[in-house]
């Protein structure tokens, strides 16, 4: 099995492909990465961090492994940071992935119901016509808020559902606690999952590395999201206790032997 992961490089709190490489690799699966900017830091809680986009790059690592005839079981898309970039993802699609592969989008676009710097409304009409040619979209609550213009999780489900045939909103909350919301073949779905208070950076990053590892290895969605968000909540609690500023990223590395061993009494 062969992966690609498309998303930034941030050199400085885990994220994106610093997250993506280790854990789908981890779960015994090829992972090749085409970033699509470099950054000297993320963006949350870091200021003065450098940026460069690598659009012209990516053209060039495109053609490349063109001529190596490189083909793939699964596309990650993750951050993108212009519409001319997810108009090249759509391209990279065409182009290396297998006839039966599978398409994953997160729809990196906001947090907090609001679009992260640089995004606007125009840039989550062009997100959504990549997530049109996705079989999963991983967005959070605030990026299903910001594709389909409502709060109401189980009519954006809705909505998404009528774009992809496998929306997963993740870490909607509710009057009733925290779910993801999912659509499989016999409608829309609700599973619960535990809750810790305060921001996470990059969790998004490793629930989303972790499902595309858990599809690689056979999983159905259900077991797939669950395994990936039981990963994501034991990351996520020590992280609460061992890293005490938590814009550096999730303790997910200690962590990581529990999920293998969840996923491989699943695979």
């Amino acid at each position: 099995m062969r992966v690609l992961a498309i998303n930034d490089i941030s050199c400085v709190g885990k994220c994106s492909l610093t997250v993506a490489l280790p854990v789908i690799s981890a779960c015994g699966v090829t992972c090749d990465i085409l970033p699509t900017a470099l950054l000297s830091t993320h963006t949350g809680g870091f200021t003065g961090y450098t940026f460069l986009g690598l659009d012209d790059e990516m053209k060039k690592i495109a053609d490349h492994w063109e001529s190596l005839h490189l083909k793939y079981d699964l596309i990650y898309s993750g951050y993108l940071g212009s519409r001319a970039q997810i108009a090249f993802v759509k391209d990279i699609k065409r182009r290396f992935l297998k006839k039966d592969g599978v398409f994953v989008v997160d729809p990196v676009l906001g947090d907090n119901f609001t679009f992260y710097k640089g995004f606007d409304q125009a840039f989550a009409d062009e997100m959504l016509s990549l997530c049109r040619e996705a079989d999963y979209i991983l967005p959070n609550e605030t990026e299903s808020y910001l594709l389909t213009g409502t709060k109401d999780f189980s009519a954006a489900l809705e909505m998404l559902a009528k774009v992809c045939p496998h929306p997963v909103i993740t870490g909607a909350e509710t009057k009733d606690g925290y779910y993801i919301y999912y659509k499989d073949d016999e409608g829309e779905r609700r599973m619960p999952i535990p809750h810790v208070e305060g921001s996470f950076h990059g969790s998004g990053d490793v629930f989303a590395s972790a499902f595309c590892g858990c599809l690689m290895r056979g999983l159905p969605l259900e077991r797939a999201l669950s395994v990936s968000a039981n990963f994501c909540y034991h990351a996520i609690l020590r992280t609460e206790k061992e890293v005490p500023d938590r814009k550096y990223g999730l303790n997910y590395e200690r962590e990581i032997f529990g999920f293998l061993r969840e996923l491989e009494a699943n695979a």
